[in-house]
């Protein structure tokens, strides 16, 4: 079990090698300089993907016994997507408890694991904006969209792309 100071000094790494080696598709950093544990993130809408020309912003809390659970991230940014809960906390495997699915949808392997750094978690999210899973949504009526009404979904995510761009 990781002690809140050893989760304290791995995000307090993580930081650092983020802010000296930036990585290309998003940003990251404190929400509160006092508060290792509340990160900010902007995700760029990824390249030829409808989120194209987006700053979707997040807010990503890390448990007390991170890296041995998974944070939880959530968009303050309206984002239309089928893994995006309509409060915008992402639903992705990766974020997921360790170990078997109760559900049996996914692997042990795919769900958290403590290798997971904020790198990776941001980088699945673009992943995620680039190819939804619409096989276990997480918002119902954006998955309906998706596979029935793709016009229809492209207007509303189109919208969200817009309002990004206004706040920035």
């Amino acid at each position: 079990m990781a002690s809140p100071s050893q989760a304290s000094l791995l995000l307090q790494k993580q930081l650092k090698d983020l802010c000296k080696n930036p990585v290309d598709g998003f940003s990251a950093g404190l929400v509160d300089e006092s508060n290792l544990f509340e990160w900010s993130v902007t995700i760029i809408g990824p390249p030829d993907t409808l989120y194209d020309g987006g700053f979707f912003n997040a807010i990503m809390t890390f448990p007390q016994n991170y890296p041995n659970s998974p944070p939880t991230v959530r968009f303050t940014s309206e984002v239309w997507h089928p893994n995006v809960y309509p409060d915008g906390k992402v639903c992705i495997s990766i974020l997921h408890p360790p170990g078997d699915d109760p559900n049996g949808y996914e692997l042990a392997s795919e769900r958290w694991t403590p290798v997971h750094t904020v790198e990776s978690i941001v980088l699945s999210i673009i992943s995620m904006l680039s190819s939804p899973n619409d096989e276990s949504p997480a918002n119902v009526e954006a998955a309906k969209e998706w596979r029935d009404r793709r016009d229809e979904f492209r207007k509303k995510v189109g919208r969200c792309v817009r309002k990004s761009q206004e706040l920035m």
